[in-house]
C-alpha cells in the first residue's frame, strides 16, 4: 500500500487497490495496520471456526475466517473496511469475490493487544450501528468470551468463561463448548 500523507482519508476504492503485506483495516477513512496474530489466537479461532462451518453443513448461511472483507456503506466520517476473525453471513447478495457489503450477521473477534482497543470500542460502535445482530469479543488472556446481542437498536451484554457453553441467537442450535475452546 503507498499511504500519501498529504491524503487524510481513504475510500473503498483506494483499498481495492492495497494488496499483500502488511494488511490494513479501513476506519473512517484512516487505514489501521494489522499485527500477525499469535499461535494462541489462531488456535482459538481455528476452533471456533471450524465448530461453526461444521454446524452450517446444509444451511444457507457462509462463515469465512479472516482474512475477509466487510464493507461497511460509506458515512460523512468515510468507508469502512474491516476484517474480523470471523464472519457469518446469511444474505447471499451481501456476497461479492471482494467480501461482504453490509452489515454481517454475525462476527466474531479475538483480541490480540495491537487491536483490543479498536475491537472492543471502535468496531463494537461500527457493527452496533451498521446493524451487526450478534457479536462475540473473545478474550484469550482471561478465556473469556463477551456476547453482544442487538435488540433495539442497542447491544445486550453477557460474559461467558471457560466452564460456560454459548448458544448463539443468529445461529439457532450451534452451542459452543468453551473448555474445548480455550484449551492448552
Amino acid at each position: 500500500m503507498s499511504v500519501s500523507p498529504s491524503q487524510e482519508k481513504y475510500t473503498y476504492e483506494d483499498y481495492l487497490q492495497w494488496n499483500g503485506e502488511p494488511r490494513y483495516e479501513l476506519i473512517d477513512g484512516l487505514p489501521y495496520g494489522m499485527a500477525a496474530p499469535t499461535r494462541r489466537h489462531q488456535q482459538i479461532v481455528g476452533r471456533i471456526f471450524n465448530q461453526i462451518f461444521n454446524f452450517l453443513n446444509h444451511h444457507p448461511c457462509e462463515v469465512y475466517v479472516a482474512p475477509f472483507s466487510v464493507y461497511l456503506e460509506s458515512s460523512e466520517a468515510g468507508d469502512t473496511v474491516l476484517e474480523p476473525d470471523i464472519t457469518v453471513i446469511c444474505d447471499p447478495n451481501k456476497l461479492d469475490e471482494r467480501g461482504c457489503k453490509g452489515a454481517p450477521d454475525f462476527i466474531i473477534e479475538v483480541l490480540s493487544p495491537s487491536t483490543a482497543r479498536n475491537d472492543q470500542l471502535v468496531k463494537f460502535n461500527k457493527y452496533l450501528k451498521t446493524g451487526v445482530q450478534e457479536y462475540w469479543i473473545v478474550n484469550p488472556e482471561t478465556n473469556m468470551i463477551q456476547t453482544c446481542l442487538l435488540n433495539e437498536g442497542k447491544y445486550f451484554l453477557t460474559p461467558y468463561g471457560e466452564e460456560n457453553t454459548i448458544n448463539s441467537f443468529v445461529l439457532e442450535g450451534l452451542t459452543l463448548d468453551l473448555a474445548t475452546i480455550f484449551a492448552s
